[in-house]
């Protein structure tokens, strides 16, 4: 794959004067805004979809998207990734194979997607509801290991600090703790950005497991399994969609994971306690 651009002048977050109020009282401060632009998507030339997203990491999420969307089975097959910054939005161009982009048609996206949405632009029940294959992981997680994790997600979120508006979602391998993180106001996009990153630096995903700071939407266990990761642990609770396709694909579901608690929603025999 070519060399990727660099990061743009595009800020995650500005600072903006704001009044604040506590009770009766007012005071003029510098607040940080987290930032979200129209990122719009390109295969050879051709747009795919214009998704909302924070500014940032634009490479991965353009890699990751494309992996858990199905529009290419790994990160090689594409060729070239450039960032144009346009004045109503960016462009993430990527070329890939003929063959690749002349299914993308039939993918059924070709519209715009919302920050929180992750299934907009899908035409067809067979377009939304993607089957991915099973996963085939073998990883164990210690229930220990993993809220240490979830701490650490939360004390590693930059941006989120500054703002307070944005998910994350970060990559855990058992006795390394959290390796990689990205942020978005997208939780769909923060996850894509992650997969993109860890697919660039050739990460076996069956190794470790995603924990994430947004509910366990049906897209974010359908993301998870369609690049092979066994485990997702989310702060917030699951969907029953969520948990239907989890059960389906062979992947191990945790939500309400905070603290020293959390609930098992499927495959539970990858998580150890005691």
């Amino acid at each position: 794959m070519e060399a990727l651009a660099p990061e743009l002048g595009w800020p995650g977050y500005r600072v903006r004067p704001v009044q604040r109020w506590r009770g009766p009282t007012a005071e003029n401060i510098d607040d940080c805004v987290a930032e979200e632009a129209p990122i719009v998507l390109m295969y050879n030339g051709e747009p795919h979809v214009v998704m909302l997203a924070t500014p940032l990491d634009l490479e991965d999420f353009a890699l990751g998207f494309s992996l858990t969307e199905g529009i290419i089975s790994r990160c090689s097959e594409v060729e070239s990734v450039r960032v144009y910054e346009r004045a109503e939005g960016i462009e993430v161009r990527l070329k890939v194979p003929p063959a690749r982009c002349e299914a993308i048609g039939d993918k059924g996206r070709n519209l715009t997607g919302r920050t929180g949405c992750g299934l907009c632009g899908a035409r067809t029940l067979e377009q939304a509801i993607k089957k991915p294959p099973p996963v085939r992981s073998t990883v164990t997680v210690k229930a220990d290991e993993m809220i240490r994790a979830l701490r650490q997600l939360r004390d590693r979120q930059r941006l989120n600090s500054l703002t307070g508006a944005v998910h994350a979602a970060a990559w855990v391998v058992p006795g390394q703790g959290l390796l990689q993180l990205r942020e978005d106001v997208g939780r769909h996009n923060a996850l894509d950005k992650l997969i993109g990153a860890l697919s660039r630096q050739r990460v076996d995903f069956p190794a470790g497991y995603v924990v994430v700071t947004s509910r366990a939407s049906f897209e974010m266990v359908q993301k998870c399994a369609m690049v092979g990761v066994g485990l997702m642990a989310a702060i917030s609770a699951p969907t029953g969609l969520a948990i239907k396709l989890a059960e389906e694909a062979g992947l191990t579901l945790v939500g309400f994971a905070r603290d020293d608690s959390h609930v098992v929603y499927s495959h539970p025999q990858r998580l150890f306690h005691g």
